[in-house]
């Protein structure tokens, strides 16, 4: 598609939505519309992460701004410091597209979270088992005993019940305590856990300044990266969602092309050393993917569903089961993609 036919295409969507939404500006926000400031303007609310360098170099860009607040839109970011947050933040109604890790969109809405996943922003290798400079633990099974920081409902979570199966142990072997990740790196650091399941770049930053060792990593126990919409919002404002899955089309191809410059902004925006943000965006961090969710992902909650069952982090098999029919919506991926 021509440049031009594609400016034309975002400008026509947006018109749509701005005739639409004359007749949603007294709606309140949980009735599913975006939300509408006192003074009249709609306001987009999504989130950027670290984790996400797609969001992050749409955010650095200021292209959703540039192309919605010529409309009289607004766009507001919200940081997620993990999946949990993000999900916390759909779930609470305060942003309308949050990004999160594919297993914690599954489990938070196989438990009820009216969300539905409708991209996909990267395939990463994320999560890694850690341990401190100095530790004796080398290898999964010598974790039996030990205390594990772990931010709960998040992939380095799901990965760390994962592993322990694998090694034919269960939560109820090892002392799991729920911090967040950046305060579970603190927690290994200081010499207050055994065990961090840590998230990148928090891990690589371990690694370079307290000599951090990863004892355990296996890509295939991380989801993938994916974006989730509140599903009253998705069912109201699909050409604003459409926007949206463009904007991080446009980041992707931004990223291949121009990968110093991506790491230059993650370096920046997490506050990292420029080292560490090129191996995590390089080396750790597929973004070459389909933007569309599909059987792959699907794939990937088929294989963990047992092990969230059996810890109780999703309610019931039957629940998992529907979950697995009714997460995904890639109508909008199909499209843009």
């Amino acid at each position: 598609m021509s440049k031009s036919k594609k400016h034309n295409r975002l400008r026509t969507s947006i018109a749509a939505i701005a005739v639409s939404l004359l007749a949603l500006t007294g709606c309140a926000a949980g009735e599913g519309a975006q939300t509408v400031t006192a003074e009249g303007s709609k306001v987009l609310r999504l989130d950027y992460a670290y984790w996400n360098p797609l969001s992050l170099v749409i955010r650095d860009q200021g292209w959703l701004e540039s192309e919605l607040e010529a409309e009289g839109f607004e766009v507001e970011w919200i940081l997620s410091a993990g999946s949990s947050t993000a999900l916390e933040n759909l779930n609470a109604e305060a942003i309308d597209i949050g990004s999160t890790a594919g297993s914690a969109a599954f489990a938070a809405h196989a438990n009820g979270v009216q969300i539905n996943t409708i991209g996909v922003f990267s395939q990463p290798n994320w999560a890694s088992l850690v341990v401190a400079k100095d530790s004796t633990i080398t290898k999964v099974s010598e974790l039996a005993g030990k205390k594990i920081a772990a931010t709960s409902g998040t992939d380095p979570y799901f990965f760390l019940l994962q592993t322990l199966d694998e090694a034919g142990l269960t939560s109820a072997d090892v002392e799991i305590v729920n911090l967040a990740h950046a305060d579970g790196q603190k927690a290994l650091e200081n010499g207050d856990v055994d065990v961090w399941s840590g998230l990148d770049p928090l891990t690589a930053t371990s690694e370079k300044n307290a000599g951090s060792k990863i004892i355990y990593s296996n890509p295939g126990f991380n989801s993938w990266g994916v974006l989730n919409a509140r599903s009253k919002f998705l069912a109201s404002n699909p050409e604003l969602v459409e926007i949206v899955l463009l904007q991080y089309e446009r980041a992707r191809a931004w990223i291949l092309a121009n990968q110093d410059k991506a790491a230059q902004i993650l370096a920046r925006e997490a506050q990292l050393d420029d080292d560490v943000a090129t191996k995590v965006l390089t080396e750790r961090t597929n973004v070459d993917v389909s933007l569309i969710p599909g059987v792959t992902q699907l794939a990937v909650f088929r294989i963990i569903t047992p092990v969230l069952v059996a810890e109780g982090k999703i309610k019931s098999q039957e629940a998992a089961d529907l979950a697995i029919k009714t997460l995904i919506n890639d109508s909008i991926a199909k499209k843009v993609g």
